[in-house]
């Protein structure tokens, strides 16, 4: 079973940056989509930022400009950097990652979820 492994969240005040980070643990064939989402209290959860294989990525309107989804395909992993961080980013983080354990297994994995907290 693959598991996410997220660090990175934390306490910053208004205006500062965090960097989240993901990876999987255990063995992994190919991973063709990554992806971050939030949930802040009483909210559902939203898509922040994705990334395909490919390289394509996608955004959410409210993080345009701020946040940089990258990935290191060496290391399976993916980043979120988020700069310029507002109150209304606080949330708690997930990592979701999509692809094969194997040729003929698929995963669709997320992670613990990271809380990040943007202070006045």
């Amino acid at each position: 079973q693959v598991q996410l492994v997220e660090s990175g969240g934390g306490l910053v005040q208004a205006g500062g940056s965090l960097r989240l980070s993901c990876a999987p643990s255990g063995s992994i064939f190919s991973i063709y989509f990554m992806g971050w989402y939030r949930q802040a209290p009483d909210k559902q959860r939203e898509l922040v930022a994705t990334m395909t294989s490919s390289g394509n990525t996608n955004y959410a309107d409210s993080v345009k400009g701020r946040f940089t989804i990258s990935r290191d395909n060496a290391k399976n992993t993916v980043y979120l950097q988020m700069n310029s961080l507002k109150p209304e980013d606080t949330a708690v983080y997930y990592c979701n990652a999509r692809g094969e354990v194997d040729p003929i297994n698929a995963f669709d994995a997320w992670g613990q979820g990271t809380l990040v907290t943007v202070s006045t």
